[in-house]
């Protein structure tokens, strides 16, 4: 899709991973400065608390960005969502009046650390992707054997461990657990030797349910996405995950990017559901697309 233009230059390149069509939010902090709220754009971050305290943004029950964190915002419902965006789309759009109060409190990305966007409370890893669940189904189950029959039924998941959550560049151990070949005779606790990873996107529930709650609401109930690093140490998995799932296997660490797309600036790539073997049962119908047409893609480092 076209680039939205912006005055600040090197949003405007076609590579530029952040663009005006993106504003990702995240929590950075400029040399000795608390960490705060900011917004990406181009080659800089936008200091959101300055740009609240200013005047330049202003949101229903504000402040909300006098924290270091999202939390507030995301509890303050899709409205306010939608007018942050929009707000801060309009500070930034090519011509926009009040550049010159905004050009002071944009920073060099180059410069800053990046933190945990959000305080997790709750964190709940699926097993989405049919490809994924394949290949790990195989890896410990063979191919006849690799996809689970209630897969095509209902989502698969269960509730992870909320505590090892950590923004990207924490550094992450080496886990240790038992681990059992097929001809050891007894398992032995040792570091683990498969120690893999999964690039996945975490959905940010930025509003709690009251109680059963249908597809759409559910959608509706999504602030934003963010990169996923599910660390995974695939010989204790193999070990303990029978019969109740993994465990020491999961607990190490989930790596998250800084930055949380907001939900609005994926609308554009919705795409359907590829079709169904199966019907869905009538309380996880979907309204409409559900899926994103996305490239993700990892790098390895030497």
């Amino acid at each position: 899709m076209p680039l939205i233009p912006s005055w600040v230059e090197s949003a405007n390149d076609a590579t530029a991973a952040f663009p005006l069509n993106n504003l990702p939010l995240g929590v950075f902090a400029n040399g000795d400065d608390d960490p705060r709220c900011g917004v990406a754009i181009g080659d800089l971050v936008l200091d959101l608390r300055a740009a609240e305290e200013a005047g330049l943004v202003e949101l229903p029950g504000g402040p909300l960005m006098d924290v270091p964190f999202w939390n507030e915002v995301m509890e303050a419902g899709p409205e306010v969502w939608a007018g942050l965006r929009g707000q801060v789309r309009a500070l930034l759009a090519e011509g926009a009046a009040r550049q010159e109060e905004v050009r002071p409190l944009l920073h060099p990305l180059a410069g800053v650390n990046l933190y945990l966007p959000f305080l997790v409370s709750e964190y709940t890893d699926f097993y989405a992707g049919r490809n994924h669940a394949l290949n790990v189904g195989t890896m410990f189950r063979g191919a006849e054997n690799a996809l689970p029959p209630n897969w095509l039924h209902i989502p698969i998941g269960y509730n992870g461990r909320a505590s090892s959550v950590v923004v990207s560049g924490t550094e992450v151990r080496r886990p240790w657990g038992q681990v059992k070949g097929p001809n050891d005779p007894v398992p032995r606790f040792a570091p683990s030797a498969r120690f893999d990873i999964e690039l996945e996107m975490g959905a940010i529930v930025g509003l709690p349910s009251e109680g059963p709650v249908t597809v759409a609401e559910a959608d509706a109930m999504i602030f934003g996405y963010v990169l996923l690093n599910d660390w995974s140490a695939r010989d204790i998995q193999a070990w303990e995950y029978q019969p109740l799932g993994p465990f020491q296997a999961k607990a190490t660490a989930t790596t998250l990017s800084p930055w949380i797309v907001m939900k609005a600036a994926l609308e554009p790539f919705r795409v359907a559901t590829p079709p169904r073997e199966v019907p869905l049962l009538p309380h996880l119908a979907e309204p409409g697309p559900m899926l994103y047409d996305i490239d993700l893609e990892v790098a390895l480092k030497p």
